[in-house]
């Protein structure tokens, strides 16, 4: 059987580079960080020593150039070919600056992309100006300028005031494709004022424009007398026979006077629309309102992947994310019946892609069986794993601890500004329309007594409903005394149940399926994904072998 899709956490050129065969993936869709040096830390960890330079800019999108920018550029250039010519041009006119960093950094992970690619393969790369003309020409050097297929242009917001130049409301999308691609073309509706234009006739099947029916140039074959009607002076457009079925299918109109002509009907509901243009307005950014949002700072909106897919891939193909984020495309590929593979550096990004695919396809389309559908590769899956992550990165430790039990991050990300919390789980159960919470502390090291009194004093600070610590190494004896003396919340919709408003999870508990008790009415940590419409899909799995 077929290993399922997958979701890897990790460097994506390390991933592609160990885990993701030549030639295996129909569609690659990124939406790398930008070098626009925006600062979305508050979502991530900061910066640290220990973690890789990846990682960090991942996080916080600001290059700098430093030793594995200039390794990374090196192992390019010996590559040789076009892509080094072009890296060597770019450092003579950028020199060791931060976009040289940047575009070192995106260099390596797009030669590996060209490498997974079926030969009918396609590649969309998601940018905005801001390092949009470094990227087309690193593009042209590795894929070719012959592979350079369009520039999609998509109105992702409404203009604003800008000081002395045109609002910036767009973002590119370059598609390149090496060979002969999958193409299924796209159409649009056509616009309200052109059908009250062209289709003003109807009648019992519905309505219809009419269409000319001779031939715009000279047919001999084609010049005979249709029911009393003279032959065109080029001929009919159609055959004899062709004019016979559409006569049968009651698809031509016939003028009261032999001197007019008969003219095709084309009925509506038989048009595909407005072959679709590469400027983008019809499809909303993702704003406060947005159904789908779920304050992800860079999230896109599922239309945009679902059109792209749609356009350049099958059911059943493979759809690649190296910067999966918050899982969009994963999201869009699983809705439209293809398999997929995501990478993200961050165990935040991967809790909440393995989040949304839970809330938006469990009920609908797989009863309890979605998470049978794909697996994570990368995170923790014993204790030894679990210390390591805890010895290497803190803060990503935490992140992963917290996707364990469904909890958010608190936000507080710099150390010593957690004020006691390190995530939070919301819950509704009662009629109130009021959010409950819980407060969780992630132990990755010693913990002692204190830390349970500690969070008992942000319980009743915060007015929170239960507090959970969730800790590396076992809970002593006082600790498990002072969770036992809080007693218990009382939830009005289980009105015979009772649940500790302390509580203590071990890591090696969660890594057996335990888990916080809570009334489980309705969850609400994450702004759940809308439920997929219920419909026949069969589970849909990778191959990497």
């Amino acid at each position: 059987m077929p290993s399922p899709n997958k979701l890897f956490y990790g460097d994506n050129l390390t991933v592609l580079r160990e885990h993701v065969p030549s030639n295996s993936v129909d569609l690659v869709y990124l939406d790398p960080p930008f070098n626009s040096r925006a600062d979305y830390n508050v979502l991530f960890a900061e910066k640290d020593g220990t973690q890789s330079t990846s990682q960090i800019t991942a996080f916080e999108d600001t290059w700098e150039w430093n030793l594995d920018a200039e390794h990374a550029y090196q192992h390019v250039v010996e590559g040789g070919g076009q892509v080094a010519d072009a890296m060597r041009a770019f450092r003579t006119f950028l020199g060791h600056s931060d976009m040289m960093a940047y575009l070192a950094m995106m260099a390596p992970r797009l030669i590996e992309l060209k490498r997974v690619l079926k030969p009918t393969g396609s590649i969309y790369l998601h940018c905005d100006p801001t390092a949009s003309h470094y990227l087309k020409m690193l593009m042209d050097s590795i894929f070719g300028p012959e592979a350079f297929r369009s520039e999609i242009i998509w109105k992702r917001t409404n203009t604003h005031s800008d000081a002395k130049r045109w609002s910036p409301v767009s973002d590119s999308i370059f598609y390149y494709a090496i060979g002969s691609p999958t193409w299924n073309p796209p159409f649009s509706p056509h616009s309200d004022d052109y059908l009250s234009v062209k289709y003003r006739y109807s009648d019992e099947r519905g309505r219809y424009r009419l269409d000319n029916m001779t031939s715009p140039k000279p047919r001999p074959n084609m010049m005979y007398e249709w029911k009393g009607f003279p032959s065109p002076p080029f001929g009919w457009r159609y055959s004899r026979e062709t004019m016979a079925k559409l006569d049968a299918e009651d698809r031509i109109q016939y003028p009261k006077s032999k001197e007019m002509r008969p003219q095709l009907k084309r009925y509506l509901e038989s048009m595909r629309g407005v072959l679709m243009g590469n400027v983008w307005t019809d499809i909303a950014p993702i704003n406060s309102q947005a159904q789908e949002r779920l304050g992800y700072p860079t999230q896109k909106p599922e239309a945009l992947l679902e059109r792209i897919i749609e356009a350049s891939s099958n059911e059943g193909d493979v759809v690649l994310d190296p910067f999966c984020g918050c899982g969009t495309a994963v999201i869009a590929a699983q809705t439209l019946k293809r398999r997929w593979i995501g990478i993200d550096i961050t165990h935040l990004a991967i809790g909440l892609v393995k989040q949304r695919l839970k809330d938006k396809f469990t009920v609908a389309k797989y009863g309890e069986d979605i998470n049978t559908t794909f697996k994570v590769a990368g995170e923790p899956t014993d204790l030894h794993g679990a210390r390591k992550l805890a010895e290497d990165d803190k803060f990503q430790f935490e992140a992963w601890a917290l996707s364990m039990v469904g909890a958010r991050p608190s936000g507080q990300v710099r150390r010593g500004a957690d004020k006691g919390i390190d995530g939070r789980l919301f819950f509704h159960d009662d009629s109130s329309g009021k959010s409950k919470q819980i407060i969780l502390s992630v132990k990755g090291g010693h913990t002692e007594h204190s830390h349970m009194r500690d969070l008992r004093g942000v319980l009743d600070r915060e007015e929170a409903q239960i507090g959970v610590l969730i800790t590396l190494e076992p809970a002593s004896k006082p600790m498990q005394k002072e969770a036992a003396s809080a007693g218990f919340y009382n939830s009005p919709a289980f009105p015979d149940s009772v649940f500790p408003k302390l509580q203590i999870l071990t890591i090696e508990d969660m890594l057996a399926g335990h888990t916080i008790q809570f009334p489980r009415m309705l969850q609400t940590t994450y702004k759940q994904a809308p439920k997929a419409k219920p419909k026949a899909q069969e589970n849909l799995f990778l191959d990497l072998t």
